[in-house]
């Protein structure tokens, strides 16, 4: 009952994810972003993967490292979704043989999706393939339209109801986290959201940065 992508872009080094489902407040619970890495858990979500797994990257370790130690940490791995990408681009995936079905994930460079309760095993590499395609924007443009994507191959088997974006780059806090908790149509609402936020967004890192030279609303 959940599709997600997370990827680094290979040009700023920023590392995002996005996710959509039809449980509440999915996002709070499945995607994580740092400025080292990003973690994706899901199929009855582990949320404490997703803290363990940004501090395992910022020790130094590599996704497959990584997700070999999540896997581990875990009770029942075989009814788990798990997805990492490192500093280096790197990638590595679980998909538990108990994972609902249908169940599904593919990768592209720098980009892993994944999916559960899928409408079809067609919708990640439909996400991988918009987020592909869309080379050259914004990161988190990008991960909108491999969602958007997602829904449009079929989504879920059931609605989907919340939804989140992260984007995170050199700072120790995400500079896009964007979450629909519970909607009838929450990509659409996150679309809307990710609309108002972006031309805002370099004037909240300025004011980060330099009070004194950031621009006002």
């Amino acid at each position: 009952m959940t599709y997600s992508l997370i990827a680094r872009c290979p040009v700023s080094g920023a590392f995002g994810a996005v996710v959509t489902s039809s449980s509440v407040a999915t996002a709070a619970r499945c995607i994580r972003t740092d400025a080292m890495g990003a973690v994706a858990t899901q199929n009855f979500s582990d949320p404490a993967l997703g803290p363990l797994g940004i501090r395992l990257l910022r020790e130094g370790l590599g996704a497959a490292a990584v997700l070999r130690l999540l896997l581990d940490s875990t009770t029942a791995p075989e009814h788990r979704q798990v997805a990492v990408v490192d500093r280096r681009g790197a990638l590595a995936w679980h998909v538990g043989e108990v994972s609902m079905p249908v169940a599904a994930f593919a990768t592209g460079p720098g980009c892993v999706a994944m999916g559960n309760l899928l409408a079809n095993d067609r919708v990640p590499t439909a996400m991988v393939d918009a987020f592909v395609a869309s080379e050259g924007e914004a990161l988190a443009e990008r991960l909108m339209r491999a969602l958007e994507a997602g829904l449009d191959t079929g989504g879920e088997f059931d609605d989907e109801h919340g939804a989140g974006l992260l984007v995170s780059e050199t700072h120790d806090w995400p500079v896009v986290d964007l979450r629909v908790d519970w909607d009838d149509a929450p990509i659409a609402a996150l679309r809307a959201l990710w609309t108002r936020y972006a031309p805002q967004q370099a004037a909240y890192v300025a004011r980060f940065l330099d009070p004194r030279q950031a621009p006002t609303f």
